[in-house]
């Protein structure tokens, strides 16, 4: 209940105010334009005192202007009571003047979490700390404005209690020491129940340090700020890191000594400010490298773009004229053929020509990833999803977007894969391990294959919708061996590369050599033309790639006349059985691909295996 008196004296018109409330006295303050002086108003009803007694014993002390400061008392600060300090009105949390806010203990976790990936832990902690250094500061001079102190102790002492009226922590305070006059502070306390180690355990696990890294800041704030003194205060145990509970020590700077030195980082502004310097100068080398690296591919994409390859094969220029055609429009493609026969070549073709040229080419070899790798490497993942998974990251799908995706061996992929492939072709989305959110891709999806994708269909090794997905347009690059007229091009198209590469600008091939790589059959197709090459590249004397820097059975082949008897009266029939042989020797035994080079088919060449 509230009673005013209006009363007036020679001094003028005076307005006093009484606020009676049931649980204590409430302070009224004199002010004589020099000093304060405090009296209680007691209710009359406790001492039987009249409010009129009160009012004339003032007068009589006093002949002055009254005020009277609800907000303002001599306080203990285990008195301390969060109803009587909050203005709770809807939408605001008022402090005296001071607005607060609440903040989600799982949303500071996420905060912290997010951090220590994005400026790694050392700059997550001096930032944690700081932030609780002014914490701690703004809520000793809030202390300091809205009570008047019995003593130096109780107002460091309203530090802890605050701290736990937040539902920070629960703190109890084991030691104080202070001396102001001999620049002298300690104080040991202990957090019960702290919120941060929670957070720490719940974003990060278990830490191998002390993590309470805004408490700690808060705690030397607050001192800093009631002694005027540098005092720094040291987590020694921590829930964090598998303690019982939390402690922590505070000395001013002094009293530490050396031992405060590796701490007192945490607490500056300028060592962020440093490395902030630092990284971008980092990322401007960075920046330079990447610049090289681009005039480098430059100048090797140009070098190839003035020896273009030159086909002589109808069988292959039939390829090219197709892939080009195809390229126009968005349709996926797989490509068919022989380990080596130049898939992703063809594949980085269309994407060349096509409207994605200005987006990202992306391969993955899909057979040399375990399912878990792969699948992490295509649709990307969300931090947390596994061991390991330290942050977000993006999958080849999403890189690609707006270009093109290339996935190389297609047919090795598990049923497990197989359907989630099966989701992108057909919705254009894809999901993040971890994440349940699709999220939207624009991409082209070029599939290949050196197995027979219709035969593992037919088996049941594949399915059947995935494959009339990827194959709405089916290319098969033909084997180096059914097209040797290309051979010498691409020889010498390889060579210019090779030498570009190695830095080797002389380097060429010698007539001989060029009848050796002719005459071979090339199991291994470009790929095994590419590695021969730059074999004898390394080994050349004068850069000139003579016959003995090439493999044996590469550089025998020229040399190797067809077998004879030793009379020279072989029949007709003896001479095709030598051939025969001679031709599946070179395959390593293969049938398909001898009868393909004989230009007969497998079953002529197994009618003839059987007369022999």
């Amino acid at each position: 209940a509230e009673r005013a008196c209006y009363f007036g004296g020679r001094h003028g018109g005076a307005c006093l105010l009484l606020w009676r409330t049931a649980r204590r006295s409430v302070p009224a303050t004199l002010a004589d334009g020099t000093a304060e002086r405090a009296c209680y108003f007691a209710d009359p009803l406790v001492d039987g005192t009249s409010w009129l007694d009160t009012i004339a014993m003032v007068f009589q002390n006093e002949m002055g202007v009254f005020h009277f400061e609800t907000n303002r008392w001599d306080m203990k600060a285990e008195e301390l009571a969060l109803s009587e300090l909050l203005d709770l009105s809807e939408g605001r949390f008022d402090l005296h003047g001071r607005r607060l806010v609440l903040h989600s203990s799982d949303a500071m976790a996420q905060l912290r979490k997010d951090l220590v990936a994005t400026v790694g832990a050392e700059q997550a902690r001096r930032l944690l700390t700081r932030f609780g250094n002014f914490w701690g500061r703004a809520d000793a001079a809030a202390m300091k404005r809205i009570f008047h102190w019995d003593s130096l102790e109780d107002w460091i002492k309203a530090g802890p209690r605050m701290h736990t009226l937040q539902g920070v922590t629960r703190v109890t305070m084991k030691a104080l020491d202070v001396d102001l006059a001999a620049g002298r502070f300690q104080m040991e306390v202990t957090w019960h129940d702290s919120a941060e180690a929670d957070e720490q355990r719940l974003a990060l696990g278990p830490s191998t340090e002390p993590v309470c890294w805004t408490m700690v800041g808060y705690a030397s704030g607050y001192a800093s700020f009631c002694t005027g003194l540098e005092v720094f205060f040291v987590e020694e145990k921590c829930r964090g890191k598998g303690d019982r509970i939390c402690s922590a020590v505070g000395r001013d700077r002094t009293s530490w000594g050396q031992q405060i030195e590796p701490y007192v980082s945490y607490f500056r502004a300028d060592d962020i400010h440093g490395h902030v310097v630092r990284l971008s100068e980092e990322l401007k080398e960075k920046m330079k490298e990447i610049a090289r690296q681009r005039r480098r591919i430059a100048s090797l994409e140009k070098a190839v773009a003035m020896t273009p390859v030159e086909v002589h094969s109808s069988v292959y220029r039939q390829v090219i004229e197709l892939a080009s055609r195809v390229a126009r429009h968005d349709s996926s493609v797989i490509i068919t053929g022989e380990s080596g026969t130049g898939k992703e070549v063809l594949a980085r073709h269309i994407h060349r020509v096509s409207p994605r040229a200005d987006g990202p080419f992306l391969a993955v070899n899909c057979g040399a990833l375990p399912e878990t790798l792969l699948e992490s490497e295509l649709f990307g993942h969300k931090a947390g999803a596994f061991t390991g998974a330290s942050r977000d990251r993006l999958g080849l799908f999403e890189e690609a977007n707006g270009g093109t995706v290339f996935l190389d061996e297609i047919g090795d992929v598990s049923p497990n894969m197989q359907s989630k492939l099966l989701r992108v072709l057909q919705e254009r989305e894809i999901v993040r391990i971890g994440e349940n959110r699709p999220r939207k891709v624009d991409i082209r999806v070029i599939a290949a294959s050196n197995k027979d994708i219709k035969r593992a269909v037919k088996d049941g090794r594949f399915r059947e919708d995935l494959y009339y997905r990827l194959g709405v347009i089916e290319i098969e690059v033909p084997p180096l061996r059914d097209r040797p007229e290309d051979i010498v091009s691409l020889a010498r198209h390889l060579v210019v590369k090779t030498a570009t590469r190695l830095g080797l600008e002389r380097l060429r091939l010698d007539s001989t050599a060029l009848d050796c790589l002719t005459s071979y059959t090339w199991p291994g197709n470009v790929r095994e033309l590419e590695n021969v090459l730059e074999r004898a590249a390394v080994l050349c004397k004068d850069e000139v790639i003579r016959p003995e820097d090439l493999p044996a059975g590469v550089a025998q082949t020229i040399a190797s006349p067809l077998p004879s008897s030793a009379g020279g009266d072989q029949s007709l029939r003896e001479v095709e059985r030598r051939h025969i042989q001679a031709v599946l020797q070179s395959v390593g035994g293969n049938r398909t691909q001898a009868a393909k080079i004989l230009g007969i088919s497998t079953a002529t060449l197994w009618r003839h295996l059987r007369r022999q």
